[in-house]
């Protein structure tokens, strides 16, 4: 199947796609799974793409980045991913952490960790998810106490992405409102290093290059200038993260489903069983319509979730990016599904490169946030049902 466009990106957005998507034929599936097999990282896709300019795309030019947003950055990893190698951490790193930093940091933030996220040198692992908690953000328990010009951070975080090779960690904690003494999000950039900042790696059947870990924070000690922000900005800073952190999800979910859905026709084109091929017939060849359309309709929520946040409107990103990562999830498990039908008992073989997807596909369905909690929340902020939750 070609690079995927459409008509409403730019020519530029156009040639970033079959630039990319070059890129990722270079290394393909077959990079990925030898990578994982053999318990490495991506480091040469990731040093590639950073030379490339591609890491960095949508971070401000003034701190080495490219000036774009999340529309450039999406195409990237669904590019990636579309060609069977897409890169985890670039949601992590540039999307969700170098967006807050260069919107919220400070100077010094900025000049310290944004050149290094946009090149490649550096990277930042997210830390919100706590065993507790769950996708009730109002429940995390790790705190953030002041000691006299320093933080004290005290808590526990469980399934942070690449914590193993980040150079830090940006940790959502709560700080008391000194007025009401309610507990309100902050963000604290934690180094990888600091003493108290433990880490476990968790036993995962979902197999990847970046791993799983439970963090520790046992009174770890942090300068005042850990604080990412405002003190009292918020939940404004938190989404800040997590809307870029939905629509690149959506990228991640819609790359892996192009993948898999180019295996599928392909094979559908030369599978010869009886006097045609199989994907003459329509009982291959609708379902694998239906994951073309289905992975179509979530692109274009996608780029509007994009275009939306990129313009400054974080309420109605918030809501396109909730829908665009729901139906991505959808339509990526559907195409991964169907492309293993395709192929019978070939689609379980290391060969074709689809069995493994089967795990991993179901990730979009599940983080950053489960599709109930988006149907929680289309019910309740778009369509004004009484709340649920």
């Amino acid at each position: 199947m070609s690079t995927a466009r459409t008509a409403l990106e730019t020519e530029e957005h156009q040639a970033l796609r079959a630039a990319v998507a070059a890129l990722g034929k270079r290394y393909g599936r077959d990079y990925m799974t030898t990578v994982i097999r053999e318990g490495k990282h991506t480091d040469e896709l990731w040093a590639e793409a950073a030379k490339l300019g591609y890491l960095g795309v949508n971070l401000p030019e003034e701190y080495g980045g490219g000036g774009g947003g999340m529309a450039e950055l999406s195409i990237v990893l669904e590019e990636l991913g579309a060609a069977g190698s897409p890169l985890l951490m670039m949601i992590v790193s540039p999307a969700i952490c170098g967006t807050v930093i260069a919107r919220f940091g400070t100077e010094e933030q900025k000049r310290t960790w944004l050149p290094g996220l946009a090149d490649g040198s550096l990277t930042m692992a997210f830390g919100i998810t706590e065993p507790d908690a769950g996708s009730n953000s109002h429940r995390i328990t790790t705190t953030a106490r002041r000691d006299g010009d320093d933080w004290v951070l005290t808590g526990r975080k469980v399934f942070v992405s690449g914590v193993d090779i980040a150079d830090a960690t940006l940790i959502v904690g709560r700080t008391e409102d000194a007025r009401s003494g309610r507990l309100k999000p902050c963000l604290f950039i934690v180094p990888r290093e600091a003493p108290g900042f433990g880490r476990n790696q968790i036993d995962m059947e979902l197999h990847a290059p970046e791993k799983q870990f439970e963090l520790v924070l046992d009174d770890v000690r942090l300068p005042a200038n850990a604080l990412v922000g405002d003190e009292d900005a918020g939940l404004l800073q938190l989404f800040a993260g997590l809307n870029p952190e939905r629509i690149m999800t959506a990228a991640f979910g819609i790359g892996m489903g192009r993948f898999a859905l180019s295996r599928a026709v392909e094979y559908a084109r030369t599978r010869q069983v009886w006097k045609e091929p199989i994907g003459s017939h329509q009982a291959i060849a609708h379902p694998l319509a239906t994951a073309h359309i289905d992975l179509e309709l979530s692109r274009l929520m996608m780029q509007k979730a994009a275009r939306l946040y990129d313009e400054g409107d974080d309420i109605g990103a918030g809501e396109a990016a909730n829908m665009a990562k729901y139906a991505a999830g959808e339509a990526c498990v559907k195409a991964v599904d169907q492309a293993v039908h395709t192929l019978g008992g070939n689609g379980l073989t290391r060969e074709y490169g689809l069995a493994s997807l089967i795990t991993a596909s179901r990730v979009a369905r599940i983080a950053p946030v489960s599709r109930e909690m988006i149907l929680n929340y289309v019910s309740h902020q778009s369509l004004g049902l009484p709340k649920s939750y």
